[in-house]
């Protein structure tokens, strides 16, 4: 039987035990008010642990942390100051990995926390916002919380929640999380420049959030019948399907839908997908599942860097003792562009970090090589592109000296010499 209450009347005690394991909605699904409770009520109820994939509520702080045991996929919006503080666990993992774990009892979940829209005619609830590993918590929990927001959109997915499955109801009124487009400077728009020019007419697009992204897609606006199978979509998908530039006609199957596993951005964007055919938000299983990928032709997937070493290895990571993001669903998406017929898998960062004092072209890596060189296809900096697959070792030594900042290139061209002299 589901017990319904609000926010004023939420007592977490009379549902979570001392040591529960609880996993929540991450990015902009995150249920604000039930974390906010949970932070609130924790130490009087013991001992509790979450899995929060990403935060950017600014809800989890080092205070929050100092009540709860949290780990997480990476260290993503908000968790970045937990992991400076030395308060956020790091479990590396794919985000194509998490819903197994949590399955498998990896990462363990007594209580799922989801953030929700209102019901349909049939009872039923949309997951709204996010799906990627909501519906693994929900079937392995052992109690369901359930946020139910009159301001989250009901969305198309492939699971849904029925209201039997939940055993408390909080009804709310709130704003979802929102992140606001990031501003894009020069750096940004020459990478993007760059990037749009491997993006032809009938591409399917996977592209994050974030000033490079956006100002990729802002330079699409001349191209026709795009498509998009992407592990989040911000606001400027919005413009460009009213633009009619996404169609998604070209697709071999979700022909005419937009696919995602995560809204990360705005009411605008929000307000798009309500009750909308042509957005689908998926789990994480089908989203970036290797045999879906393998099956979409001209697939053009973009993702970021730390820094990359002189042989095409990735850090996506970490810089040094300072962690900075994750794994995410890059290697998932890397590997999918690069064998997409007519595709191209693209790294994009800028040539230089701390002000232009340090190159993100480098001899070595300064973290942990999350992309294998062996998988890396296409590198993009503001000074060009480094076409990686099927070159020498050597030659992609040359590639990648050529497009990194000129103030180290000669530096790097020195370090370099042991490569070239072994013949690779």
């Amino acid at each position: 039987m589901t017990v319904t209450t609000d926010a004023a009347r939420l007592d977490l005690s009379q549902f979570l035990r001392p040591g529960d394991r609880i996993v929540w909605g991450q990015a902009c699904g995150e249920p604000s008010t039930l974390v906010e409770a949970l932070i609130a009520q924790a130490q009087g109820i013991g001992a509790l642990s979450v899995f929060a994939a990403t935060s950017f509520s600014g809800v989890l702080d080092v205070a929050a942390a100092e009540k709860l045991d949290i780990s997480s996929m990476g260290a993503i919006g908000a968790l970045r100051t937990l992991t400076a503080a030395h308060r956020l666990r790091i479990i590396p993992c794919h985000v194509s990995q998490v819903g197994p774990m949590i399955e498998q009892g990896l990462i363990g979940c007594d209580v799922a926390f989801v953030q929700v829209s209102p019901p349909d005619a049939n009872g039923d609830h949309s997951f709204g916002l996010i799906s990627d590993f909501v519906h693994e918590a929900v079937e392995k929990a052992r109690i369901v919380v359930a946020e139910v927001n009159e301001r989250v959109p009901f969305t198309h997915g492939d699971v849904t929640l029925p209201a039997a499955r939940i055993d408390c109801a909080v009804h709310v009124a709130r704003p979802p999380v929102e992140l606001l487009p990031a501003q894009i400077g020069e750096t940004d728009q020459a990478i993007a420049k760059i990037v749009a020019g491997y993006i032809e007419d009938g591409a399917v697009l996977q592209v994050g959030i974030g000033a490079v992204p956006d100002a990729i897609l802002r330079l699409l606006h001349d191209r026709r019948n795009l498509g998009v199978h992407s592990g989040m979509i911000g606001d400027a998908l919005v413009d460009l399907v009213e633009a009619g530039v996404v169609t998604n006609a070209l697709k071999p199957f979700d022909a005419g839908i937009s696919i995602t596993t995560a809204l990360i951005g705005t009411s605008r964007l929000y307000d798009f997908a309500h009750r909308n055919p042509q957005i689908g938000v998926r789990s994480s299983a089908y989203t970036h599942d290797s045999g879906v990928l393998s099956r979409l032709p001209n697939f053009v997937t973009i993702n970021s860097a730390v820094e990359v070493d002189l042989t095409g290895q990735v850090n996506a990571e970490q810089s040094g003792a300072q962690y900075l993001g994750g794994t995410g669903g890059q290697v998932d998406f890397v590997r999918a562009g690069s064998r997409s017929r007519g595709g191209h898998s693209i790294n994009a960062l800028p040539a230089t970090a701390k002000g232009g004092k340090v190159s993100r072209i480098t001899v070595n890596l300064s973290g942990p090589v999350t992309t294998a060189r062996s998988d890396v296809d296409v590198i993009v900096t503001e000074f060009g592109a480094a076409e990686l697959k099927g070159q020498t070792l050597a030659e992609r030594t040359r590639r990648l000296i050529a497009i990194a900042h000129p103030n180290f290139q000669e530096g790097l061209d020195r370090a370099a010499y042991t490569i070239r002299q072994r013949g690779f």
